[in-house]
This record gives structure tokens, C-alpha cells and sequence, in this order.
């Protein structure tokens, strides 16, 4: 991992993308690799933010200073001068972990996020902690979709609240979305999920991803999970999923609180790389993925990056 001071980044990305192109193209002349022949693709992602709205208190704990929406919105409105097609997403748990949830009950939450231009999240167990009514209520203050795939919500407040997936356009570049969520029993008050059933999201995420790519001709199938990055046991995480699926490119994961210093790779069934990713917790940091893409072969190169929210540094592998 090498640290790049945030002056010298544009510099760095204009000379990685490049490089980047010509590593994954290699037979193709230099001119492939130029903006003339690629499509390019900055995807930014948080997860397990936990109603983390100030940046923690400097009280001279591992983490004071860092975090905040106000750094966060600076952060991400510099890329987005710098960068066309930015898409911004989350992973679950927005909600619960400082007072303002307690305060607001999600509301103040979904409003800032909406205000920083999130364009997808899906729900994590702690979305849940007020009840689905209470939750459905909240919905109306985000100017976002919430993706879950796998929870059945038919004759619950939440019916036809949410989507199976989403499909957005940026650049040329078609981006299918899905989202899919933990089993919250065992984490949830039972009263605060009855009525919700739980769908094992393999097989969901399989069949959805089959229509994005095959169907819908997407260039990039990425999953919002809040399954959990491993587990020991046979419990179904981003590692299995990845493994257990077609088609899908990116995880951006959640769950687990797991701050992955560079993205891990696991080759599907198909023997593609899935690429996996997660960004801790409490908005620490922001997650950042360039996808560069080669119009004429359809190939891919992605760079990872993050940032510590609070710190002057970008963190490439």
C-alpha cells in the first residue's frame, strides 16, 4: 500500500488508468488504452455508518477526528469536480449508533445522504431497530432506492417499497445494481421484522445478475450486500456469494465492520474475478473503485483506492 498526498492524486489516477488499460489489454497499441477508446467509471461506497454524523470527539481515542458527513460531502464533491461519471452507493446501516438516531429515528440520516447524492443503498439489520413501519416512514426522506433482493416484504408496510435492482446510466456505461441483506433473526426484535421473510440470496442474486447481464446488456453488475465479509461456518457471506454466482462483478459489502486496505478477488463459477470491498465503519472511509473499460473487447481494468475521511492521504493498491 503506498500513501499519495490528495494534490498529487489527479496525477496519479491520469498516469494509473493508463497504465492500468495497457496491463489489461496488452496486445493492443498504446492508443487503446487513450481516452478516445475507454469508457471510465469512478464508483464511491460507505458502509455501517452508523448514524456517525460528526466526526468522532478528539478525546484521544483510535479514531478521533475522523469521519463526518460535512468531510465526507467535501470529499466526494472534489472527486465529482475532477470526475464525469461518479456513482455514489451504500451498504447498510445508516441507522443507530449516536444520539441523532435516537433524536430523528433515521430521518436527519436519509436526508443528509440524499443531499450528498447517493443513488442506491440497501437496508442492514439496524435499519431495522424501530420497526418496519417506523422504517417505512422514513423511506420518504431519501431521494434514493433501496435495493433488497432477498427480503420479502409482500403484505408488510414496506410492500413495493424498495427494489430487486436498479439500472443506471453514466457515460455510455450501463451499470445494473442489486442489493441483499443479512438474516436479522437472532438481531432484530422478532415484532420489528414480522411478516418479512428471508430469501437465501444466492440463488437471488444468481437470477438477477443473469437478467443485468444477459437481458438488460449491462457493462457492470455490482451488489450492494450487508451480508457480512467471512464467516467460519456455512453462514452465506460476500466470499461465498462471490463464489457462488455468474455474472456479477463488484460486492461492495457491509456487516461486518471489515476495513479491507485493498479489495479481495475470488474467481466466480464461470472463473471470473469478483471483486470484493468494504469500508470499514462509522464513515471512516470512503471507498473509491475506477472501471475502466475497453469499447472495442468489452475487458475491464478496475484501481482501487480509499480514503480516511480526516486525512489529507489517498490510499491506492
Amino acid at each position: 500500500m503506498e500513501e499519495f498526498k490528495s494534490l498529487n492524486r489527479r496525477n496519479f489516477i491520469k498516469q494509473s488508468l493508463t497504465l492500468g488499460a495497457i496491463a489489461t489489454f496488452g496486445s493492443f497499441p498504446v492508443q487503446a488504452a487513450t481516452a478516445a477508446k475507454t469508457k471510465h467509471l469512478t464508483i464511491l461506497h460507505t458502509n455501517d455508518v452508523h448514524s456517525r454524523i460528526d466526526p468522532f470527539p478528539m478525546d484521544g481515542s483510535r479514531n478521533q477526528g475522523l469521519g463526518g458527513v460535512a468531510r465526507r460531502s467535501t470529499l466526494i464533491n472534489r472527486i465529482r469536480q475532477e470526475e464525469k461519471n461518479v456513482l455514489l452507493v451504500d451498504s447498510g446501516d445508516m441507522f443507530q449508533g449516536t444520539p441523532y438516531f435516537n433524536m430523528f429515528d433515521g430521518k436527519l440520516e436519509l436526508e443528509l445522504m440524499s443531499k450528498l447524492g447517493y443513488e442506491a443503498g440497501t437496508f442492514g439489520n439496524h435499519e431495522f431497530d424501530n420497526g418496519m413501519e417506523r422504517l417505512a416512514e422514513q423511506l420518504y426522506n431519501a431521494n434514493f432506492p433501496f435495493l433488497t433482493a432477498n427480503y420479502d416484504f409482500s403484505g408488510t408496510s414496506l410492500a413495493g417499497r424498495t427494489r430487486e435492482h436498479i439500472i443506471i446510466e453514466k457515460g455510455g456505461i450501463r451499470i445494473g445494481i442489486t442489493g441483499v441483506g443479512i438474516d436479522v433473526t437472532g438481531l432484530v426484535d422478532p415484532n420489528n421484522h414480522k411478516g418479512m421473510a428471508y430469501l437465501d440470496p444466492v440463488p437471488v442474486v444468481n437470477r438477477i445478475a443473469k437478467m443485468l447481464k444477459e437481458d438488460k446488456k449491462c457493462d457492470l453488475v455490482v451488489c450492494l450486500s450487508h451480508l457480512g465479509y467471512k464467516y467460519e461456518d456455512d453462514k452465506v457471506d460476500d466470499l461465498k456469494l462471490a463464489a457462488g454466482c455468474r455474472n456479477v462483478d463488484i460486492i461492495l459489502g457491509g456487516h461486518t465492520h471489515t476495513f479491507l486496505n485493498e479489495p479481495t478477488r475470488v474467481r466466480d463459477l464461470d472463473g471470473n474475478e469478483v471483486w470484493i470491498n468494504q469500508m470499514g465503519f462509522a464513515g471512516i472511509r470512503l471507498g473509491r473503485l475506477d472501471v475502466v473499460f475497453n469499447k472495442a473487447t468489452g475487458e475491464k481494468k478496475v484501481i482501487a483506492q480509499h480514503y480516511t475521511v480526516g486525512e489529507e492521504k489517498v490510499y491506492t493498491t
